[in-house]
């Protein structure tokens, strides 16, 4: 008998964990061997469970998504990583490939294609939800067509959500173990990139480019 696919499912919302849970366990090739509900829990059951396939909600509160797949890049290279998200814009999924992820699923995703990608990843080759394949074969046929988040960082990126989100600046520092003074030098780069003025402005963007969603405006500080 071939050993199970070993998977941590990281996700904040309980119902959600439970949910991919019970639709996994009806594959005879697949294993739940732990949950997680932030970042700093998933860091922690990875070392304790070894898992083969980590499927990681990207939008945490604490440790976001992003942070979890820096770290794991130097501590934990064998665990395969499979972003899930509601988000499906450019260029924040391709950033997400390039950072270590080895696969992308939208929150929409069916159990077949669930069971699918982990398979696929777990025999070492990326994959990419049915949506965002499409997406960027549009946007291949399209290459002109960019959005001005091209021009962030991956670090830029990692702190501009944290911001749209209502997230303070020493708040930022805090989690991601760098300073305010740091912090802060990323938002002016940002601003100056993205020709804005103030967070309000950048989360208006981020939202008209479908960057974040439309239903996180609540977050926008004033």
């Amino acid at each position: 008998m071939e050993a199970l696919i070993k998977v941590l499912i990281v996700d904040d919302h309980a119902l959600v964990r439970m949910g991919i849970k019970c639709l996994l366990e009806e594959a005879r090739d697949i294993e739940v061997v732990a949950e997680a509900k932030d970042g700093e829990e998933a860091l922690s059951k990875v070392k304790m469970h070894e898992p083969d396939i980590i499927l990681l909600d990207i939008k945490m509160p604490g440790v976001d998504g992003w942070e979890v797949i820096r770290r794991l890049k130097s501590t934990a290279q064998n665990a395969r990583i499979i972003a899930v998200s509601s988000l499906s814009a450019e260029p924040l999924l391709t950033r997400l490939l390039k950072s270590g992820a080895m696969g992308y699923l939208s929150k929409e995703s069916s159990t077949e294609e669930m069971c699918y990608a982990i398979r696929k990843v777990y025999n070492g080759e990326k994959y990419l939800s049915s949506q965002l394949a499409q997406n960027l074969a549009i946007k291949s046929l399209n290459p002109i067509e960019q959005t001005p988040f091209e021009l962030l960082s991956e670090r830029e990126i990692q702190v501009m959500l944290m911001i749209t989100r209502g997230m303070p600046v020493p708040e930022i520092s805090k989690r991601l173990f760098l300073s305010t003074k740091t912090i802060n030098c990323y938002r002016y780069r940002m601003f100056s990139k993205l020709k804005v003025k103030n967070d309000v402005e950048l989360t208006h963007m981020a939202i008209k480019h479908a960057i974040i969603d439309k239903f996180d405006e609540e977050n926008i500080l004033e």
